[in-house]
């Protein structure tokens, strides 16, 4: 159940975003605050993407020397930012059990891959550890926006734009 709500997270957020837009009620003054909260998240989902390289090593370099998942911590940063546009406390609750779930079933999905693909690399990792030698770990490298293009960042970019251009719509009714 675990792997399939990971790969259901991106079609059920549509769902839910089409949901929370219908229930939202923003504000100018909630949609500037709610948009500068999602645009820090967008920037941290753009600063991991930067760094990381998929599914290829043991990403420690740029905010996975904080944090093992940047991009969901940004991807949480933009729900809140646009739970906070909405003014509406439905959609705080569906945006709060969607992400709660969601990304819950994906950072562990994810971690179970990790660890069968990379082993002790990924444990010495996520416990804190530094990397062995030989152990595939990353060497710290220097962000690189090729590297967020190709890790697709340019997607989340444009949702952020759609959604609060829709916000901005939705205000208008």
């Amino acid at each position: 159940m675990t792997r399939v709500l990971a790969r259901l997270r991106v079609p059920l957020g549509f769902v839910c975003g089409a949901v929370a837009l219908w229930l939202a009620r923003p504000t100018p003054t909630s949609m500037a605050a709610g948009l500068v909260v999602a645009s820090v998240g967008e920037a941290i989902r753009v600063w991991a993407a930067g760094h990381i390289e998929k599914g290829r090593e043991v990403t420690r370099s740029g905010p996975y020397r904080y944090v093992r998942h940047p991009l969901y911590v940004g991807s949480a940063l933009m729900g809140a930012g646009f739970m906070w546009a909405a003014v509406s406390l439905a959609v705080a609750i569906l945006v709060s059990a969607y992400l709660v779930v969601t990304l819950t079933a994906a950072i562990r999905s994810e971690e179970a891959t990790l660890v069968g693909r990379f082993g002790e690399a990924y444990t010495d990792y996520a416990t804190g550890r530094p990397p062995r030698d030989g152990s595939g770990a990353t060497v710290d490298r220097p962000f690189s926006w090729a590297r967020a293009r190709a890790n697709r960042e340019h997607r989340a970019i444009a949702g952020l734009v759609v959604g609060a251009a829709l916000l901005y719509f939705r205000a208008q009714l």
